[in-house]
């Protein structure tokens, strides 16, 4: 695919040019001069996919929340605002949603269950920093722990009530587990019921188009009996949430969705670019943006070259990573420190570059400090992972 070309530059580093050896580039170097090895986001492409995906939604009638723990970073989550159309964004837990909030993010959903007196607490005190807050509920129990928070801190929280739609993981039955979890919301004070979350995490990286379809199909029918039921009861939803990547265009085409919640899409991943669209061919909406650049390190043996990037750079769980833009070496394998480089015509040498594609780009970000921002070969920006470990 051809590279969309950026409307301007990314907004401005407040990391000064002469930085310390903590941080792997300088605003200005080339490629060959950042230190290895490194996340590297190729702003073109990435500023591509957030416009992509932001045409998307708007030929939808959709909003779009993308998902902030595919990058963690309140830099990209405020470009996301700015030229890739999003109303908001989610989050995974309270202390990323804190993160964003104190960076001047004002509309964050916590995706996920918020349990125990003290997360609960933390989380009330978000919309006094001025972030408009929601967060999923699946429990009784939950509703009235997020109430006593939200009144003690004099706030507001407001709530989804998760489905569990196919993937799983949390969420009450569709019907009228939803329409009583939703009521004793709307009875409980310092909430307010704010609609429904529906997302079908497990079918997101179903291969084939159809199959990945049909999954979706169930969760968008259990959405239609559930938001019968509760306009039967006179209750409104302001949010219908869900869809990832994969599977956006189900949710957003279906006439009841009005919320995206996609992430990986910024950078993708070689996982997510294995899926298939309707014509059986891969799905080629959004191009990688998103690298581990690594050096070689060694040549000694016959057929093979060592990278510096290893376990402790990257996420293997779906994969091991690609090497973008060549077919003649292959990265077969790693240790803690070293990837191994299948190179049978003896091709690469000592200080050669690559770019590796992650296989799963979420929690490779989550390894990293820094990201460095590439824009005609030269770093442009230094974003800090801000967000980084933050699981609590």
């Amino acid at each position: 695919m051809s590279q969309p070309v950026s409307s301007g530059p990314a907004p401005a580093s407040s990391v000064p040019a002469n930085i310390g050896f903590d941080v792997p580039a300088a605003i200005g170097m080339t490629v060959a001069e950042v230190e290895t090895p490194c996340l590297i986001i190729d702003l073109d492409r990435m500023e591509g996919n957030m416009r992509a995906m932001a045409r998307a939604a708007s030929d939808m009638g959709v909003r779009l929340r993308p998902h902030a723990k595919t990058h963690k970073s309140p830099d990209i989550a405020r470009l996301q605002q700015e030229i890739g159309g999003a109303c908001g964004i989610c989050c995974q837990k309270v202390s990323e949603a804190e993160v964003f909030a104190r960076a001047g993010i004002t509309d964050i959903l916590v995706s996920n269950q918020v349990r125990g007196k003290r997360k609960a607490e933390r989380l009330a005190r978000l919309p006094l920093l001025g972030a408009r807050t929601i967060v999923c509920v699946d429990d009784p129990a939950s509703v009235a722990e997020l109430s006593q928070a939200a009144v003690a801190a004099g706030s507001t929280l407001e709530c989804l009530v998760e489905i569990e739609c196919g993937a799983g993981r949390c969420g009450v039955p569709p019907g009228r587990p939803v329409l009583d979890l939703a009521r004793a919301i709307t009875n409980a004070p310092g909430l307010r019921f704010a609609g429904i979350q529906a997302y079908q995490g497990a079918a997101q990286h179903i291969i084939p188009h159809g199959e990945r379809q049909g999954k979706i199909d169930i969760a968008i029918e259990m959405v239609r009996q559930t938001l019968s039921l509760l306009a039967g009861a006179g209750i409104p939803c302001d949010i219908i949430g869900g869809a990832g990547t994969g599977s956006y265009e189900f949710e957003g085409g279906s006439g009841l969705y009005n919320e995206l919640q996609c992430g990986s899409y910024i950078f993708m991943d070689v996982d997510y670019q294995t899926i298939q669209g309707g014509d059986g061919a891969l799905v080629e909406t959004f191009d990688n943006a998103l690298f581990i650049l690594t050096e070689v390190m060694s040549t000694t043996v016959p057929d093979r070259a060592v990278c510096d990037a290893g376990l402790k750079v990257q996420s293997v769980d779906s994969g091991l990573p690609r090497i973008h833009g060549r077919a003649d070496v292959k990265y077969i394998g790693c240790s803690d420190e070293h990837g191994t480089i299948a190179d049978p015509d003896n091709l690469l040498r000592v200080g050669d570059r690559l770019h590796l594609v992650p296989g799963h780009c979420d929690p490779t970000c989550n390894i990293h400090d820094w990201y460095v921002g590439i824009r005609n070969g030269r770093v442009e920006c230094l974003w800090p992972v801000a967000a980084r470990g933050k699981m609590y």
